[in-house]
């Protein structure tokens, strides 16, 4: 289940109070790994190190890197006071967090009374990739409203892997970031997605939401056997709040597999067969031929009927994203090799704003 070497740290390329980007000496060959400082402890040139090599092993592509699991020239390490719940449970990293709704957090009372999110509106992706397209295209427009990330556990666990977080923290793009269920790190921790919009709505006072996982995902090909089946429970939590449900839909016209052309199989899954509520599904208005593969896919699999399909007319993505200075990428595909899915993510910033004016669209 897990396959583990010994290396010896080489050279350290980057490194942060987070993540550590470093090269080590693997039975004499050089390879990347990372390390997470908080978890594992600081690391230095010529320190011996544990690394899980499994992904590498097995030529993944995200988070196909080694991993250290300890330093054995730095073994001890403390925790910080305060918190009592526990992420990673019952495994070796088990990690002790500062939950927003435990008892003896200050904001106890605040989760304990909540009533409804009254309308906040809730963007739910399934790629992480989705959120620099929809982040960059929201802020351009409402700059000074505030927008919080949730990052689930469907896929990366530690915030900290994501580049993207960091770059559009660093850009002040996203206001507050929480982590929920097994995963971790963010401004705010959490025990599952109810909680962590009640926080969003009530302790951070966010004017808009996006959801979804972390750097990665697991598919298997089968109908139901892929992680960003997630996107369902969480529309149906939002409605269950009382807030305003907003799907992207995943989209692709590069995609070389047949089942992710025009609207993705796991897309139409999740909008037939695992949503309980009606949602928002913003579709961008793209080019005759694309428009008619998506439009008999919404007919086919009537999703015009259980939901609320709206054409929103958007040729403004890649200028947002360049507003930013932001690069995106998505399977490997830059914005330029597959503009089709990054303009379904900004698509739905722009229907966001159609919310809040009270208008919609139709094509």
């Amino acid at each position: 289940m897990i396959s583990k070497k010994l290396g010896i740290v080489e050279e350290i390329i980057d490194k942060s109070e987070n993540l550590d980007d470093i090269r080590v000496n693997v039975n004499g060959e050089i390879q990347k790994a990372y390390n997470y400082p908080k978890m594992t402890g600081a690391v230095n040139v010529g320190d011996e190190v544990v690394l899980n090599t499994t992904a590498v092993e097995l030529s993944l592509g995200t988070g196909g890197y080694h991993f250290v699991i300890s330093n054995l020239n730095n073994i001890e390490s403390s925790f910080t006071p305060g918190g009592h719940i526990m992420k990673l449970r019952y495994t070796p990293f088990q990690i002790k967090v500062d939950s927003v709704e435990e008892q003896e957090s200050s904001y106890h009372s605040v989760i304990d009374n909540f009533e409804s999110l009254y309308d906040m509106p809730v963007v739910v992706g399934t790629l992480h990739s989705m959120l620099t397209p929809f982040v960059a295209s929201y802020k351009r427009n409402y700059p000074n409203k505030k927008l919080v990330y949730i990052m689930t556990d469907g896929a990366a666990l530690p915030i900290y892997l994501s580049k993207n977080v960091e770059t559009l923290k660093n850009k002040n793009l996203i206001d507050y970031t929480i982590t929920i269920g097994n995963a971790f790190g963010g401004d705010f921790e959490c025990v599952n997605i109810y909680t962590a919009l009640i926080t969003a709505k009530e302790v951070l006072k966010a004017d808009a939401v996006f959801v979804s996982m972390g750097p990665g995902i697991a598919g298997t090909g089968t109908k139901y056997g892929f992680t960003g089946i997630e996107q369902g429970p969480i529309l149906d939590a939002v409605k269950k709040l009382g807030g305003t449900p907003i799907a992207i839909p995943r989209i692709s016209f590069s995609d070389k597999r047949d089942r992710h052309r025009g609207i993705s199989h796991h897309s139409i899954t999740v909008f037939n067969d695992i949503v309980n509520v009606s949602v928002n599904i913003p579709i961008t208005v793209y080019d005759e031929d694309c428009m008619a593969v998506i439009k008999n896919q919404i007919e086919n699999n009537n999703l015009n009927h259980k939901h609320n399909v709206v054409y929103i007319n958007n040729g403004k993505t890649k200028e947002d994203l360049d507003y930013f200075n932001l690069r995106v990428k998505s399977m490997g595909r830059s914005y330029e090799q597959d503009k089709e899915f990054f303009q379904a993510a900004s698509t739905a910033a722009y229907y966001l704003m159609e919310v809040c004016n009270d208008r919609r669209k139709n094509y």
